[in-house]
């Protein structure tokens, strides 16, 4: 998928012993937004920012080594290697034979160095280059910037398509706002940045402006444009509108004290899990502290401060912990952490309650983009049909006051609540509307100019398409069998042409790992091209049974 911005320069950053000016370069082929003010809440949101660079920057997908040094030299040691070995007929004359074939050996390989020295000096300028042209590429798609009437939000995802972040802040951080226009725009946001964010201090006077200069530019001063041109893979779109739409979601809810969270960094710092499973487990009881533990090593973490209020007892497991390290930064600044748990195996948020500022954090079901999450793939599967003439009656009242909960907009549509929250997690599945945890409404946020093509982004593979049709027009039952690795999920799906036995076979870290299908999809390809779509609707109905039983 393309994304094509055109910015009036580059984002600048200038500082020096008294004051430092923060100038963002808007995306000029989007309708003008703009934003200028001096920072009052300058530490809080220094640390913030910087968590949401940590966010853009986060790849936590497996990287295997690069072994090509050490094939290359075993490459070299395999004739002297098979020498060594046939030299048992004549040992001595082998000996000296091998003795003169090293020795020319290493005249050579020193011959070979100094020839080509050259190149290797310019082979390492070229990776050093490169690495630094990663960092750039790091932010792979520049963080999109909303104004609203009340506060301006910083928007990103993770390279690795599992981590969601969200700076909003209000006008209380901002001692004197000069000038601003509502609406959402892209801001280029380069590498180096995020060490001129670190500049910031208290007795520096600091200017905020997202620069409403760069779109009085004229085309005489075309030299002056910047092009921008993305193009993004659909299951990094996708993962984005994913995270998105599950905030609309019903949650469990419970507040935590930032040493709760410190404590948990701790133990992710202290602790590296060598083996399955990689989670934590929430144990909510009405009135009582709130537990989180540590698998595999079973380590629990009551946190005293933290009681929770819910009515009822639950217990939650979530994956893809080291994420939380994010959070680290706002610790010290942080009031309080809100979580918000869907359910076992599904994205949760974690919202930092910084005063006048507020960071989210949401996180996927799991840090790889890989079959663990099979069972949550139809978060953007639609709720409930609503008319084109609803959808945008409420577009346009939530239009006119930027942001809006339900009833707030069933009062201004004269539509019930029902319509009103269906009509939003569909315009959230579309990018063009954003849930505030904080503020619990209904933001607009436009992600990009144009529409995004939402049946496209619907789902990743034929096969997740099939599974969703399968769901209603077949009969499926499911059972689960305990093993040691994990458990054996199993069960069959009838259709109206016939019955299709399938089996999974999930680790303790929820993985699929092995299966087996008699359908023609996996005769041919096995797991090879991932699981087929009888697989993924067992997979469906077991969280969904799950979810209810919890």
């Amino acid at each position: 998928m393309l994304f094509q911005y055109r910015y009036g320069g580059h984002t600048s950053v200038s500082s020096n012993a008294n004051h430092t000016t923060l100038s963002f370069a808007p995306d000029l082929l989007r309708s003008p937004t703009f934003f200028v003010g001096k920072l009052n809440r300058k530490i809080a949101f220094r640390e913030a920012i910087s968590a949401l660079h940590d966010v853009v920057v986060s790849d936590q997908r497996f990287k295997p080594r690069d072994k090509s040094d050490y094939k290359e030299w075993a490459a070299q040691q395999e004739a002297i290697w098979l020498a060594e070995y046939m030299a048992g007929y004549d040992q001595q004359a082998a000996s000296q034979r091998i003795e003169v074939l090293r020795n020319e050996l290493e005249a050579l390989a020193v011959q070979k160095n100094q020839l080509l020295a050259p190149f290797y000096k310019a082979r390492k300028s070229y990776f050093d280059y490169l690495y630094k042209k990663d960092r750039d590429a790091w932010f792979v798609l520049d963080p999109v910037i909303t104004i609203h009437p009340d506060e301006l939000f910083f928007e990103c995802f993770s390279q690795d398509e599992s981590t969601y972040g969200r700076l909003g802040a209000n006008y209380n951080v901002f001692k004197e706002v000069a000038d601003f226009k509502c609406g959402t725009t892209n801001i280029d946001y380069s590498a180096h940045l995020y060490n001129e964010f670190q500049k910031i201090r208290t007795y520096k006077e600091t200017d905020f402006r997202i620069d409403p200069g760069g779109f009085e530019i004229q085309t005489s001063q075309e030299e002056l444009y910047k092009e921008v041109k993305i193009d993004l893979p659909d299951s990094w779109v996708r993962g984005f509108l994913q995270v998105s739409s599950a905030m609309t979601l019903p949650s469990v809810s419970f507040d935590l004290h930032p040493l709760d969270i410190y404590n948990f960094c701790l133990m992710l710092r202290r602790f590296k899990e060598k083996q399955g499973p990689r989670s934590i487990r929430y144990i909510l009881k009405p009135g009582e502290p709130v537990k989180a533990v540590f698998e595999p090593w079973n380590k629990e973490i009551v946190c005293q401060r933290s009681i929770y209020t819910g009515s009822a007892a639950r217990e939650i497991r979530v994956w893809g912990r080291r994420r939380l390290l994010v959070l680290e930064r706002l610790i010290p600044v942080a009031q309080k952490f809100t979580v918000h748990l869907l359910g076992t195996g599904l994205p949760s948020f974690y919202v930092a309650d910084l005063g006048d500022l507020n960071f989210t954090l949401g996180l996927s079901g799991w840090t790889a983009n890989d079959w663990s999450r099979a069972g949550n793939f139809d978060l953007m599967a639609p709720r409930e049909d609503v008319s084109q003439e609803n959808r945008e009656k409420v577009f346009q009242a939530l239009q006119k006051t930027w942001k809006g909960d339900t009833g707030q907009l069933a009062t201004e549509t004269g539509l019930d609540r029902s319509t009103i929250t269906h009509a939003m997690t569909a315009y959230a599945q579309g990018g063009k509307v954003m849930y505030d945890l904080n503020g619990n409404v209904y933001r607009l946020r436009e992600l990009s100019r144009e529409p995004l093509p939402q049946e496209a982004l619907r789902f990743s593979s034929p096969q997740e398409e099939k599974a969703a049709l399968l769901l209603n027009d077949s009969t499926i039952q499911q059972k689960e069998e305990a093993l040691a690795e994990g458990y054996r999920l199993y069960g069959s799906i009838k259709t109206r042409k016939r019955s299709f036995n399938c089996e999974l076979v999930i680790d303790k870290d929820e993985r699929l790992i092995g299966g087996h299908c008699d359908c023609s999809f996996y005769i041919e390809n096995k797991l090879y091209k991932g699981p087929c779509e009888h697989m993924l609707a067992l997979r469906i109905v077991q969280a969904r049974t799950n979810q209810k039983s919890s």
